[in-house]
């Protein structure tokens, strides 16, 4: 956590022990003296872990993912939950929109082939934003900050999003999912990880969008089976692919089949990667502390 977060949390009456290195055991072992918890994304409230926090009356998911939270446990419990997409949003935003660009005018081939001593221009031709289809899958706090910074480029933006409505403005327009399929050029998948979303943009979902040339994934990895995106690629039905998330982050702890899968993705030229880190800045670092205290003041 930002070092923010012990003069917040003070100044809102609360007793912050900071305690970041602390492994599973161990918070097991003291969970019940503490009346709240902050945590990221690798630590994982379960059943196990409430049932030992007898005294505890908030949970704080510093971050807006909250797949590592068994919400169902936590609501029965009457233990209230906070997290803060507020604070991210802008830098996964911006993170999205770069590497849109970079894979529209191939900065990341280029940059290395002239850092080779290669100087290929025609190869390296650009293709502009303007004029294209951008469709954001899901409009929450993230799929609308991309939208947002989409704004000045000419594109059209679509919007599908199952759980909401009336979405349409003078910029962005939301259609149904068969409309959003057959248009969508630039796919920008932002929705939960949920048992409803694992593995949903499988081959034969993908195949569906008659119109697809890039796809980006900054929302979860295990909504994207790499396999299936691999399969899109070796059939040039896309130009490129940007992730900011994988099935299995742990790249150094990959299973043989997964090792196989993964060397063939970072084979392609057309697929850049970054490492979880869309809403990752040091702007939103500090801003999620403000958001979640802010949260807890509110609920009281």
């Amino acid at each position: 956590m930002h070092e923010s977060i012990f003069e917040l949390l003070q100044s809102a009456g609360f007793q912050p022990d900071y305690k970041p290195d602390i492994s599973r055991e161990e918070i097991l072992a003291i969970i019940g003296q503490y009346h709240g918890i902050i945590v990221r994304s690798k630590t994982k409230i379960d059943k196990e872990l409430l049932e030992n926090a007898i005294k505890l009356e908030f949970v704080a998911r510093a971050g807006a993912g909250i797949d590592n939270i068994d919400y169902a446990e936590v609501s029965k419990r009457e233990i209230k939950l906070v997290n803060a997409p507020e604070g991210n949003r802008d830098a996964l935003g911006e993170h999205t929109v770069g590497m849109l660009l970079t894979l529209l005018h191939k900065l990341g081939t280029a940059d290395r082939e002239v850092k080779a001593g290669v100087w290929h221009r025609e190869q390296n031709r650009g293709t502009e934003l303007g004029g294209k289809v951008v469709g954001i899958y899901g409009f929450g706090f993230m799929g609308s900050a991309f939208a947002e910074k989409l704004k000045g480029f000419g594109c059209k933006v679509l919007v599908y999003d199952k759980y909401k409505t009336n979405l349409s403005d003078g910029f962005i327009e939301q259609v149904d999912l068969e409309t959003f399929m057959e248009q969508t050029e630039v796919l920008s998948l932002h929705v939960p990880l949920t048992s409803e979303t694992k593995g949903l943009f499988d081959t034969n979902y993908l195949l569906k969008f008659s119109k697809l040339s890039i796809l980006l994934n900054t929302a979860r990895g295990e909504i994207l089976p790499i396999e299936a995106l691999i399969t899109l690629l070796k059939s040039q039905k896309l130009i490129g692919a940007g992730l900011d998330v994988l099935e299995n982050e742990k790249i150094q702890e990959l299973s043989a089949d997964q090792q196989k899968m993964f060397d063939q993705l970072v084979a392609f030229d057309n697929v850049i990667l970054t490492p979880h880190v869309a809403g990752w800045t040091y702007e939103s670092y500090e801003r999620i502390n403000k958001v979640i205290v802010s949260k807890l003041q509110e609920q009281g």
